[in-house]
């Protein structure tokens, strides 16, 4: 076994070696630096192991250990420099890499001194390799960037000198530079959170702040360059010019998310492989380029109104004929998702990525109630996100084994007597014991079913709700946090709701830090995917303080209490409760694609439409307009929940039937009828055929 573990190491060293020829120049500039020094460290390890190899020594516990540390370390900078490529995330690289490649440094120092203390060196290679290894230095761009991250979390904004030194060692120096490195961040945080890696989301969510930050501040820079190069220059609006180059554009056209971008500089991002909105951060549905003639009239307009060189060419009844056939194709061609009837707006399919996969396993909604399937609790809850997602560019992802084999033998004696002294350690008068048995709790259920089934029958469950009311704001986030994770167990969720938590949680949700909140939402709306405990939730006076999450809460609350307001707005007894506690506004706020809840709050609308206090509210707080709108502009999902509530909207109230009419509803209608889902199909056609029979009516 000794014998194998070093094989093994030596093995992993050897294919680090190897990258370079397999790899020649695909390495980008930044890589292949560190890729030199890892080189020159790993060709000095490698003659020492294999010196010992055959030695007794290598059966040693401490170089046993050494060397188990160190094939850890080489495996993951092999894997991290292997799956390297132009559009991965530069900051992220450089802090794992810079990180690793110090343990694998300290670990051949380590390893050097305990074979010279065993006199098992050769003489020729023990003092020149120690101190080469000990010397190897370079300079850590992953200080200042962890700095500016510390800084950030900290309140404090990182200064323009650390934001340009960034920018400068990693090539973030351009607008389309920074939107990639957010592209490749925000799939690191997807694969993170379905891998569970919760650590790894937080950091990386940090590091996306971060690039955030440096972006509004590039974007605000430009704008001020542009503003100071003449007093009488024209302050061009935000809406003409394009989202990537941050000019006026030329040839507007839109894509597959809605937004609109000049020809060019989409086209040449989505050359790079990329299959993302930059503004929204959607996945395209498709690639194809619609001709924005109306914004690019609109800005000819402008042009000439305020006196700028025209260069957005001619007005679009000016354009060549060729042109118009062309335009004229890419509206008439069903095989071409997204694309509407008129031919100047598209149709987005704007489901998250876990949606659509969801989607396309619910089974059809009930036809006359606007309710949408129940989702999985996995999909919204954090650290529970289990179901893969859409890759935002072709390149395959391979994800990281750098985290450990989770605990999974909960049959052997050792891990249920540790259980049974965490447990136990629940009801210690220490705070600073309780802290730790909560956290190790909270670990213990992130992945492992079965260790959830132990927690729970040794007795946690009711310990843990205990410790709701805990003062302490990281006892209270982790028992919260556990129980979040027991109830994705469907025993679990009986014997939650029945031990008296939903006043523990609904006091969590009301008073705890943001984390805390989060997580309260997420266990309310675990909880509620039982019949029972949908209705205790909502007779325990849960929904107001969901409905105050949902106002005021950081991005991830407002999407925990939207999810959790939506399955209780699947159960009749709670849709007046959540109508009367203000939820409507804040649902019809929801309701734009940049907030990642849009098919979620038409969806909630859609079922609080079937009440007529629903329905009222809905028309009070401007709901009409934008239903219509997602009916031309929504996802498939989201156009066949509209549907519905135009359809209780408009059958129930001859005034709502008139504002949807006016509004410009019927042709949007028209064309869901032919190429919705069988729902949207259904809701659509009965929605029209409802307007002809009161046309004839009068």
């Amino acid at each position: 076994m000794e014998i194998s573990l070093l094989k093994t190491l030596l093995e992993n060293i050897s294919s680090v070696l190897d990258l370079s020829c397999q790899q020649d120049n695909i390495f980008i500039e930044f890589v292949q630096n560190y890729y030199i020094k890892i080189e020159e460290v790993l060709k000095l390890l490698k003659p020492i192991l294999e010196s010992v190899i055959d030695a007794d020594v290598a059966s040693d516990e401490a170089l046993q250990d050494n060397f188990a540390g160190l094939n850890q370390s080489v495996d993951e900078l092999k894997k991290i420099l292997a799956d390297s490529h132009p559009l991965m995330s530069k900051l992220y690289f450089v802090l794992k890499v810079e990180s690793l490649f110090t343990e694998v440094q300290a670990r051949g120092v380590d390893l050097v001194d305990l074979l010279q203390s065993c006199e098992e060196l050769p003489v020729g290679l023990s003092s020149a390799s120690l101190e080469n290894i000990k010397h190897m230095g370079y300079e850590k761009q992953s200080d200042i960037i962890s700095k500016a991250i510390k800084d950030q979390v900290e309140g404090i904004k990182p200064v323009s000198g650390i934001r340009s030194k960034i920018a400068d060692l990693l090539s973030l120096n351009t607008n389309q530079e920074l939107l990639i490195e957010l592209v490749a961040l925000e799939t690191l945080k997807e694969n993170a959170e379905q891998l569970e890696h919760i650590n790894d989301v937080e950091n990386i969510e940090q590091i996306i702040n971060l690039v955030t930050f440096m972006h509004d501040c590039f974007v605000e820079t430009k704008q001020s360059t542009k503003q100071s190069q003449g007093c009488n220059t024209v302050p061009v609006p935000p809406d003409f010019c394009c989202p990537l180059s941050l000019e006026l554009m030329t040839d507007p056209v839109i894509v597959a998310s809605g937004q609109t971008y000049e020809r060019g500089y989409i086209r040449k991002w989505i050359d790079l492989g990329l299959r993302v909105c930059p503004k929204t951060m959607q996945t395209l549905v498709h690639i194809n380029l619609i001709p924005n003639y109306t914004v690019k009239a609109l800005i000819a307009s402008w042009c000439d109104l305020n006196n700028v060189e025209n260069l957005s060419g001619p007005h679009h009844e000016e354009y060549s004929l060729e042109e118009r056939e062309r335009h004229a194709r890419s509206c008439s061609e069903d095989s071409v998702p997204g694309v509407s009837e008129n031919g100047h707006e598209v149709s987005v399919d704007s489901v998250p990525p876990l949606a659509k996969e969801k989607a396309a396993k619910e089974k059809e909604s009930l036809a006359g109630g606007g309710v949408e399937q129940e989702p999985n609790p996995s999909e919204y809850s954090p650290g529970l996100r289990t179901q893969s997602r859409t890759r935002i560019w072709n390149r395959p992802f391979q994800p990281s084994q750098r985290f450990g084999p989770r605990i999974g033998l909960v049959s052997e004696p050792e891990v249920e007597t540790q259980v049974e002294q965490l447990v136990d350690d629940l009801t210690s008068t220490s705070l600073e014991t309780v802290k730790n048995a909560t956290l190790e709790l909270r670990l213990l259920t992130r992945n492992d079913k079965d260790i959830r089934n132990v927690i729970a029958k040794c007795g946690a469950i009711a310990l843990l709700i205990e410790l709701l009311h805990s003062p302490d704001t990281n006892i209270q986030e982790n028992a919260v946090t556990t129980l979040l994770n027991l109830s994705i167990n469907d025993v679990n969720k009986t014997i939650i709701g029945n031990s008296n938590s939903l006043g523990p949680l609904i006091h969590v949700l009301e008073t705890g830090s943001s984390e805390a909140r989060e997580n309260s939402a997420a266990t309310l709306f675990s909880l509620s995917l039982t019949e029972e405990n949908k209705i205790k939730i909502g007779r325990a006076g849960a929904i107001g303080p969901l409905v105050k999450l949902l106002a005021n809460g950081t991005p991830r609350g407002k999407k925990d209490a939207a999810t959790a307001l939506f399955n209780l707005s699947t159960f009749h007894e709670n849709k007046a409760c959540i109508v009367n506690e203000g939820a409507v506004k804040f649902f019809v706020e929801l309701m734009d694609p940049t907030t990642g809840l849009f098919d979620k709050a038409v969806a909630v609308l859609s079922n609080l439409a079937t009440i007529p206090e629903g329905r009222a509210k809905i028309g009070q707080e401007g709901g009409i307009p934008m239903l219509v709108e997602v009916v031309e502009l929504g996802s498939a999902r989201g156009k066949e929940n509209a549907a519905a509530a135009l359809l209780q909207l408009c059958t129930n109230s001859n005034r709502y039937c008139n504002m949807v009419l006016h509004q410009g509803a019927v042709p949007p209608l028209a064309a869901l009828s032919r190429t919705g889902t069988p729902r949207a199909k259904e809701k659509a056609q009965s929605l029209l055929s409802y307007f002809r029979n009161q046309r004839r009516s009068k």
